[in-house]
């Protein structure tokens, strides 16, 4: 049995011992495989009988008018994806909306590509009769953590104002939690080594710019993936959920080149 189908086969049973809709979440940094992963778990559950969509955190994001002003108010916020750039209210009543079984449900969506690629919200998908809701995204479930930990530099929180970047950011994953409570179960996509995003991201990038479309130079994703590095350091935040078994479920160790090489659960 694969890893798509062991993981599949341990949702069916969640969603059938609940006997209601359920909230599985995905956990998973730049090139971690979430969305082929949520795809593949998709066309599983489907031939199982259970209706399962996903909802990616990128589509919650606030629209581009409220983050233009949220920019205003800080100029940190340079790109969206960090706390505080999701609509949290729209997510809880996508959330509320599945595990009470309303229908139909609109499910938000973002389209990344409009505003010259600051994104904006587009049409949603509507469904009906939701088994299973795969809630993806590159901090979900992740939790604050003892802001004193920043107190110690860590590259790239090296600095005075990276570490006041990082303490804001942490605070601002506290608004996340009621979201996170929605969980039925989480799933971890952890790299053996947290650096090989940036590799991935330059391999992605490099393919675009050789099929004639415009990408990124290797320092501008180095600059990028630092960014979000500083707002939340993957040392930091990763590595203590997958040693909490209260939060995770399941882990997904990913080699260089993503492939995965092993499912464990973390113990008690």
């Amino acid at each position: 049995m694969s890893i798509h189908e062991e993981l599949a086969v341990q949702i069916a049973q969640l969603r059938s011992y609940t006997g209601r809709p359920i909230i599985q979440g995905i956990l998973g940094g730049q090139g971690t495989g979430k969305t082929t992963l949520a795809l593949n778990l998709i066309s599983i559950l489907e031939q199982m009988g259970y209706s399962t969509v996903t909802l990616s955190l990128d589509d919650l994001y606030k629209t581009y008018s409220e983050r233009l002003a949220l920019q205003q108010q800080d100029p940190r916020l340079i790109w969206r994806g960090p706390p505080g750039t999701h609509d949290i209210d729209l997510g809880l009543n996508v959330l509320n909306a599945v595990l009470t079984r309303q229908n139909p449900i609109s499910i938000p969506r973002f389209d990344k590509s409009l505003h010259s690629g600051a994104g904006d919200r587009t049409t949603p998908d509507i469904f009906t009769n939701i088994d299973i809701l795969l809630f993806e995204g590159w901090f979900v479930g992740a939790r604050p953590i003892d802001p004193i930990i920043f107190d110690v530099p860590i590259p790239p929180i090296i600095n005075a104002a990276d570490k006041a970047f990082a303490r804001d950011i942490n605070q601002q994953l506290v608004n996340y939690l009621p979201l996170w409570e929605r969980l039925d179960s989480l799933i971890v996509l952890c790299p053996q080594d947290y650096r090989y995003s940036v590799q991935w991201r330059k391999q992605a990038e490099h393919q675009m710019i050789a099929s004639g479309r415009p990408g990124m130079t290797d320092i501008q994703i180095e600059e990028f993936v630092n960014y979000f590095w500083r707002a939340l350091h993957p040392e930091l935040f990763i590595k203590p959920l997958i040693t909490s078994p209260q939060y995770v479920n399941s882990v997904i160790e990913i080699d260089a080149n993503h492939n995965f090489t092993k499912l464990y659960h973390p113990s008690t």
